[in-house]
């Protein structure tokens, strides 16, 4: 039953987060769909962590080359989707408001994705490799 309420929080932080990023866009003050371009982000961000995992074996407890490239390369992509908006607003394009709701939208969504790997990482009878 805890993985049960750990995915209904999780996909409430989803939303919450999905809601910031649309009211970034939506408002009648901002009315601009430039920031939904950090979807691509959220979608990216976690595909090396997960193709490292199935490539690495967890054997030893050294340092892994493959892990380490992984946890860099979803860094670059997360720090990627936080300056996105930033330079967006630098360049006015969008509106400062809706470069801040963007930013507290992908903290949001970035630490829901940290908690997904956190509660369905670990390989027990409820894992997120079965999803």
């Amino acid at each position: 039953m805890a993985g049960i309420k750990a995915l209904i929080s999780l996909s409430f932080g989803g939303a919450i987060g999905l809601m910031f990023l649309m009211l970034g866009c939506a408002l009648p003050v901002y009315n601009k769909y430039w920031p939904l371009f950090v979807l691509f982000f959220y979608i990216l961000s976690p595909i090396p962590y997960c193709i490292a995992r199935r490539v690495v074996d967890d054997t030893d407890a050294a340092s892994n080359a493959c892990k380490e490239l992984a946890i860099f390369l979803t860094t670059g992509i997360v720090v990627s989707a936080f300056g996105l908006p930033i330079v967006f607003a630098r360049a006015n394009v969008i509106e400062w408001g809706a470069c801040a709701l963007v930013l507290t939208g992908n903290a949001v969504i970035f630490t829901t994705i940290l908690g997904f790997f956190l509660v369905f990482g670990s390989n027990d009878d409820f894992s997120w490799q079965q999803w």
